[in-house]
């Protein structure tokens, strides 16, 4: 297994994901008050994404280009092929003109509710750094595999599987958000020990398909139920670069408060 880094080594990427919330008035309303909460120093020691619903999508980017906002842009989703009849969907090409650095590529709600498999989720990867975007890959395991002792070898094989087509450069570059599914939207969250032990043996495996630069280079977050209350204990582990946060980055205050103790631990107070 790859060892850990220290928290210098890595800078911490903390994703808000909306989810189907927020018109993109609403997007604007609060991209500008999180920049009132947050500082200059604050986005250089952590990289903030904003992924908004695809309609808000444009709104965002301008607010974030006309002034010069220090965050990333990040969509849910994208289809695999980048044009074609496919109704409904949008294409990484679509999300390179708007700007995208990243997207979301297999969370476990696309996965439950739309059916996305392994493989889709790999083909998604490949879209997406087809056009230049780096995808935040989501992994993680049901209760029910919890429950059998199977977390390990389903949380490995979803990383064999999305990393499969990737080269070595393609894998230091993109992130990986482990999301165990049990603690989506529950208000329940893994242990800080626990879900370190999961990351570090995602780690691992990226260490023995690439090498362990590739993996030391990774970036790989906590996602489930992070509020601003407990990312203090995850942030503690060495293994954990940040977090996907759902919920709680609907509120401007709050997700200010999530991204400033990353901060403040990336500063070494």
């Amino acid at each position: 297994m790859a060892s850990a880094r220290s928290s210098n080594a890595r800078r911490p990427i903390v994703a808000a994901n909306w989810k189907m919330n927020k018109t993109h008035l609403e997007a604007v309303q609060a991209v500008q008050k999180l920049s009132y909460l947050l500082d200059r120093d604050d986005a250089k020691r952590v990289e903030v994404v904003i992924c908004p619903p695809f309609c808000d999508l444009r709104s965002v980017q301008v607010l974030v280009d006309s002034d010069r906002l220090p965050y990333g842009l990040g969509a849910q989703n994208l289809h695999w092929e980048d044009q074609g009849a496919f109704t409904g969907e949008v294409s990484g090409l679509m999300l390179a003109a708007l700007k995208c650095a990243y997207v979301i590529v297999g969370h476990s709600e696309r996965r439950r509710l739309f059916g996305e498999t392994d493989d889709t989720v790999a083909k998604k990867a490949r879209a997406a750094f087809r056009n230049d975007i780096a995808p935040i890959i989501c992994v993680g395991e049901t209760l029910e595999e919890r429950e059998a002792g199977r977390t390990e070898d389903r949380v490995v094989d979803q990383i064999k599987a999305a990393f499969g087509g990737l080269d070595a450069e393609q894998a230091g570059r993109a992130v990986v958000a482990y999301e165990p599914i049990w603690a989506i939207g529950t208000g329940r969250n893994a242990e800080p020990a626990d879900a370190g032990e999961v990351i570090g043996l995602i780690r691992g495996t990226i260490a023995s398909m690439f090498s362990s630069q590739t993996a030391s280079a990774l970036r790989i977050q906590y996602g489930g139920s992070v509020t601003a209350g407990n990312i203090r204990e995850f942030m503690a582990h060495p293994e954990i670069d940040g977090a996907l946060v759902g919920g709680a980055s609907l509120d401007p205050e709050e997700f200010a408060l999530i991204v400033k103790y990353p901060g403040a631990r990336e500063a070494g107070s």
